[in-house]
């Protein structure tokens, strides 16, 4: 007869940083309790003012908690909705026989949340107390006092050399096969030695003598010829580029992740082939994630909104610049481009802008989507409406907000869980192409 579990051995102490990540964390350790320090709730209430996203997931947060809260007291454990979950309660008491404050130094609200937790492990020594924080920080400070401490892990990758690159090469192909895709366009899985392809994977194919490019085509189920095109005056200088361009132009792909390197192409690319297709859709957007710089909230910037946001934007600006360069300023394509920014029709703005419009019959591109998570990715992709695109690009090795990194980011989990699907392709571009010098750094520095 099976034992029934009647008392969960683990007890999960939340930190601010956690919920900011993902306001529904509570919900996510299965049979387990679950607590909360007092001084999170105060962190929050400096949070749920304001349109960033973890001003969102602080004001989500505190609904839920008063939802489930109902009109009873939050300092003794209440069972959370769903019988398969466990336990809650705020903690209330943070003087713990090691005071935190005084070995760190400082009345932080990180060590009040240290206390709390070190408090719950005096009060439960039956039961394993562990401290989970984005803030890598606040880990160490909670190992050096002994006290078991771990990262959110949900949503994390947890393989990342395995991380899906969207292409393979194949050697020694039979040349006969490589001749027949060159005559007929295309061949089968078969004759390329492929039992299985992921949907829109791309294959660089070798013979002895030549090669092609190609991808699996999830409709016709056969191995296609891609052909080398340029794109708003942008030509492609690699493999991997080829098929960037080819899956942004793809109308049966509807989701788009560009990952790699500074120089690598992916904005350019990205906003090439949206240009190349407006008359396919009612506006083209490129928006971007806000973040601060050296940690500083942008209203310490001279000026007024646009002048603040000019530094985050002003990359975009750059890449746009770039195209309209390829045409002279008498030419007709040079001032289609400025009257499309004028008119709307294409618009560069901050993520944030764009919340609560509709992205129905858009191209929309999202760059340096590794600042998002994998919440702030799916509100994203579950907004878009008929005749809509979607574009994510970003380096996940760049990751500029301090409770992500290249396994927790928004990008990173996208890639990994979407791969499967006939409307979604991705390349990692893996060739720098900005210059010889910005290649020397990305190798070297």
């Amino acid at each position: 007869m099976a034992t029934v579990k009647t008392k969960p051995d683990k007890i999960f102490v939340l930190d601010t940083s956690v919920i900011l990540y993902n306001h529904n964390a509570i919900n996510t350790f299965e049979d387990n309790d679950v607590a909360i320090p007092i001084t999170v709730f105060e962190e929050l209430d400096n949070f749920k003012k304001g349109n960033d996203t973890k001003n969102f997931e602080a004001r989500e947060f505190i609904r839920f908690m008063d939802k489930i809260s109902g009109k009873t007291t939050m300092k003794t454990w209440r069972r959370l909705n769903g019988p398969t979950k466990g336990r809650f309660k705020v903690l209330m008491n943070e003087k713990s026989k090691t005071d935190a404050r005084s070995v760190f130094g400082g009345d932080k609200p990180d060590h009040r949340i240290l206390n709390a937790a070190l408090k719950l492990a005096e009060d439960y020594p039956d039961k394993k107390v562990i401290l989970v924080t984005k803030d890598v920080n606040l880990r160490l400070k909670a190992k050096s006092l002994s006290l078991q401490a771990e990262d959110y892990e949900t949503g994390k990758i947890k393989d990342l050399d395995s991380l899906y690159t969207g292409k393979s090469t194949i050697e020694d192909v039979n040349p006969e096969v490589i001749d027949k895709i060159y005559n007929e366009g295309f061949c089968q899985l078969a004759d390329i030695g492929v039992s299985s392809a992921l949907p829109n994977h791309y294959f660089i194919l070798k013979s002895s003598k030549t090669s092609a490019l190609t991808f699996y085509n999830p409709v016709t189920s056969r191995i296609e010829r891609i052909e080398k095109q340029a794109v708003s005056r942008i030509m492609p200088r690699n493999a991997e580029q080829v098929f960037a361009l080819h899956a942004l132009l793809n109308p049966e792909v509807k989701l788009v992740t560009l990952q790699g390197v500074a120089g690598t192409g992916k904005t350019l690319l990205a906003l090439a082939a949206a240009w190349e297709q407006r008359r396919n859709f009612k506006q083209v957007y490129l928006a971007r994630p806000i973040v601060p710089l050296s940690n500083k909230d942008i209203g310490y910037l001279p000026g007024d909104i646009k002048s603040k946001l000019n530094p985050y934007m002003e990359p975009l600006w750059d890449n746009l610049k770039y195209i309209q360069n390829q045409y002279g300023e008498e030419d007709k394509e040079y001032k289609r481009i400025s009257d499309a920014v004028e008119s709307e029709k294409l618009v560069i703005t901050p993520l944030a802008y764009i919340r609560g419009r509709s992205i129905s019959n858009i191209i929309f591109i999202v760059d340096e989507a590794q600042n998002l998570t994998p919440h702030e990715v799916k509100t994203i992709i579950t907004r878009a409406g008929e005749n809509t695109k979607i574009v994510f690009t970003g380096d996940i090795f760049q990751i500029d907000t301090p409770y992500l990194d290249a396994q927790s980011n928004g990008l990173s989990f996208l890639i990994d869980k979407i791969k499967h699907h006939s409307i979604y392709a991705h390349i990692r571009l893996e060739k720098g192409e900005r210059s010889e010098l910005a290649n020397l750094a990305n190798d070297l520095l």
